[in-house]
């Protein structure tokens, strides 16, 4: 969700809390309005939630304002796969892998870059349709295993990845469950990650544009076809890309 805040005075700093997280706003000056980037976690509840806002005005008084905002209730399919036993019953040497890169992923995922690094809108990683939506309940060889956190495209191996907006590669590296996995940092608390990729086109560190190519699908890690899994975090929530990916931002 885009939040737009019209203040009936000048304001120097709008901060907002929602669902236990922070807000960052931005004055756009060309339509007169704050905005804000914020986002609902599947296992948030439906019913009205309060926003809050802090604001200094540009006298330097202070303020707080309430503002409900609603969310409802949505449902969501469930999905059956058939996987490999090592990905459901992993030996001890690589459940030993698996700890280790999920305190890698903890440390990554805690990231909180304050400034924007993302510029305009989101665009898709690859020109594919969609074979999976987020929050699709996942069976694995029988059993209800997980909840699918993000967006699958048909892409064949090969198929080169785009960066979906600008920012920096906080972590670019082989994963068990994973595969080859690409985690872009944009600013603010908001990731995004690329999965299951064949091959890496950049390295940890780098910066990167929107659109810019960062690896090349596959089907590594835990799957049962080629295809590229996208995902994105917003301060530890994992949110639906599908809906970043319609909005208009500045």
């Amino acid at each position: 969700v885009l939040f737009r805040v019209r203040a009936d005075k000048p304001l120097k700093s709008l901060r907002g809390t929602w669902l236990g997280h922070r807000v960052v706003f931005e004055f756009d000056s060309s339509a007169g309005v704050w905005l804000g980037l914020a986002g609902v976690e599947l296992g948030a509840s439906a019913g009205t939630h309060p926003l809050k806002l802090e604001y200094v005005t540009a006298n330097g008084a202070r303020s707080i304002s309430l503002q409900n905002v609603p969310v409802s209730q949505a449902s969501y399919a469930s999905s059956t796969l058939t996987v490999n036993d090592q990905f459901l019953k992993p030996d001890l040497a690589t459940q030993q892998r698996i700890k280790l890169e999920r305190e890698i992923k903890r440390q990554v995922f805690r990231r909180m870059t304050p400034n924007r690094l993302w510029k305009g809108s989101f665009l898709a990683p690859v020109d594919a349709i969609v074979t999976e939506p987020f929050g699709v309940r996942r069976i694995f060889n029988g059993k209800l295993r997980s909840t699918h956190q993000g967006l699958d495209f048909r892409a064949a191996t090969g198929t080169p990845v785009k960066a979906m907006n600008s920012g920096e590669v906080i972590l670019a590296r082989d994963m068990f469950y994973e595969g080859g996995l690409v985690v872009i940092d944009h600013g603010q608390g908001l990731l995004t990650l690329y999965l299951h990729l064949s091959e890496f086109k950049t390295k940890e560190g780098d910066r990167i544009r929107k659109g810019q190519i960062i690896g090349l699908s596959g089907a590594t890690g835990r799957v049962t076809a080629e295809h590229l899994h996208t995902a994105v975090r917003w301060q530890g929530a994992y949110l639906d890309p599908a809906t970043l990916l319609t909005m208009k931002l500045p």
